[in-house]
């Protein structure tokens, strides 16, 4: 099914080889300048206009991601050899459909069904594939939720059944009955479309989090599976990713682990591409899988300064059928995010760029985001270190630079 790229070609010509990113956002626009060093015709489709892809792609459109006539509609007028979906609020139905009539869905279109829904995920892991996991249970109204958090315990949190980034997740300390209720309605208010259902899990206290950063592409004798050596982050409290670095930092046998249940679900999700999974490193010495996203992650941004390869490289080569060597880790390295608590500014300043990049080693990538709202994620710092303590240093000390205004 599978097969290797013997050419690659010119852009905007009759032989060009096409590719669809469905999603715009800061890592979109990275695989799309890979893509475009490779001489492949780019494709942006987002929900706004000027996503920071559609800033390096010869095409963009602006649709709504979430209705399949849409999405099947710019398809259908561009042909491209390959879709590849950037984020989590896309019609699957209109990936399903596009994958019945012969094209190309990056991993594959039940894959992205899976990995977008919470539910079906840890039914898939857990059940399926026999994953450690969190405890768990599910719950499609207020009463429900109430016994499935007395099920799992306390404090337990609640998680709409669609969602991304840690929008809708709701925290509860201790039994009583009204605030579950209200966790329930507060993760339902955030949920994508329509879904009542959420998933309510054990609160773990963590040492630590890993991506496991597991790809499939095609090799001489068939689809191979590997992975880069895990990238390690931390939160600080909140739901999105602040730090992370490469290499962990961890025991040899927990990173390991680690790897084994990276490797697990994603040969069973199948595909070409590279995942992002998340497995916790709990206080009390577990490792369990957490979630998977079907295409590069954002902790793994730290892979542009730390590896010959990067998440992104490694992407585009493995959904166009070429090789990729094992990717080398060059230098210990870290990322910081820089997010913004600004509403509604377009056109926004990135200010103390120009002391942050007087530290030797420190890098920054500003995605060029037209607006601003509260916690949303503008640009990266990357910084480079002969030790991660170090790398981490200086981001933390450029980051303190950097302002949105």
């Amino acid at each position: 099914m599978y097969r290797k790229r013997e050419y690659l070609a010119t852009p905007m010509f009759n032989n060009s080889i096409k590719m669809m990113l469905l999603g715009g956002g800061e890592l979109g626009k990275e695989i799309a300048i890979e893509a475009q060093r490779l001489g492949i015709e780019v494709v942006v489709v987002d929900r706004y206009d000027w996503a920071p892809a559609m800033h390096v792609a010869h095409r963009r459109y602006v649709v709504d991601m979430l209705n399949p006539n849409a999405v099947i509609s710019v398809a259908e007028r561009e042909k491209p050899d390959v879709i590849v979906p950037e984020i989590e609020a896309i019609s699957y139905e209109a990936l399903e459909e596009l994958e019945s009539r012969g094209y190309f869905v990056v991993p594959n279109a039940k894959a992205v069904r899976i990995a977008m829904n919470r539910i079906e995920l840890r039914k898939f892991a857990a059940e399926s594939l026999g994953l450690p996991t969190t405890k768990y249970a599910f719950a499609e109204n207020p009463d429900e939720a109430v016994e499935a958090c007395d099920k799992v315990g306390y404090p337990c949190l609640l998680k709409p059944e669609m969602s991304s980034s840690g929008h809708g997740h709701a925290k509860v300390l201790e039994p009583n009955p009204r605030a579950v209720k209200e966790a329930y309605e507060y993760a339902i208010a955030h949920s994508r479309g329509k879904s009542r259902r959420v998933i309510v899990e054990e609160f773990v206290q963590l040492e630590t989090e890993f991506t496991v950063l597991t790809y499939r592409y095609v090799g001489d004798n068939g689809v191979i599976t590997e992975t880069c050596e895990p990238v390690e982050h931390w939160r600080y409290g909140k739901y999105h990713y602040i730090e992370s670095w490469q290499p962990s930092t961890k025991q040899r046998y927990v990173v390991e682990k680690a790897r084994d249940i990276g490797v697990k679900i994603v040969n069973a999700l199948g595909g070409l591409g590279i995942f992002g999974v998340e497995v916790f490193l709990t206080k009390d010495g577990r490792v369990l899988f957490s979630e998977v996203a079907p295409r590069p992650h954002d902790t793994g941004m730290v892979t542009m300064a730390s590896q010959d390869l990067s998440e992104f490289a490694i992407h585009v080569r493995c959904v166009l059928g070429l090789p990729v060597p094992k990717p080398r880790i060059l230098t210990p390295a870290a990322s910081i995010a820089i997010y913004t608590d600004k509403e509604n500014i377009w056109g926004p300043r990135i200010r103390g760029v120009y002391e942050a990049l007087k530290i030797e080693g420190v890098d920054i990538r500003i995605f060029g985001k037209p607006f601003t709202y509260k916690d949303r994620r503008m640009a990266v710092v990357l910084a480079r270190g002969r030790t991660v303590e170090e790398a981490l240093e200086k981001a933390r000390k450029a980051s303190s630079y950097i302002s949105i205004e």
